[in-house]
């Protein structure tokens, strides 16, 4: 599992001062890249060899508000990892009260967005990093 922490700038609020829905997905994304970043994985490297995950499914499931200058752990995991997709978990909580769940899950694609199967040395990275 890797963690980051946000503070909630006044951008990512709405009229009400509450984090605008779809900025948590932005989270999940920030999230994920220092996930990957962690493991020896950089976006940048995998697009530079062809490979991309695009977000075929998400879902995040809203239990408590977030508000302007809160700070906020963004907890990732993965959920399920495929022989040509891999699925992440997040968590968002501040102050050990749970403000968000969700997943995504991504095929890995080539740069035609054809499904491929997932190179043999991400495999071992991420096999030997899961968690």
């Amino acid at each position: 599992m890797n963690e980051i922490q946000i503070r909630i700038p006044y951008a990512d609020t709405d009229q009400m001062g509450m984090v605008y829905y779809a900025n948590y997905l932005i989270y999940f994304e920030r999230g994920r890249t220092e996930w990957l970043r962690e493991k020896g994985l950089q976006y940048k490297d995998l697009e530079t060899k062809g490979i991309f995950l695009p977000v075929s499914e998400s879902n995040c499931e809203y239990v408590s508000p977030a508000r302007y200058d809160d700070i906020i752990n963004v907890k990732t995991k993965v959920k399920k990892l495929g022989f040509a997709s891999i699925e992440f978990d997040y968590e968002i909580v501040s102050q050990d009260r749970i403000i968000v769940k969700g997943y995504t899950k991504h095929p890995f694609v080539d740069k035609n967005f054809k499904p491929i199967r997932m190179p043999g040395e991400i495999k071992h990275i991420l096999e030997k990093n899961n968690g």
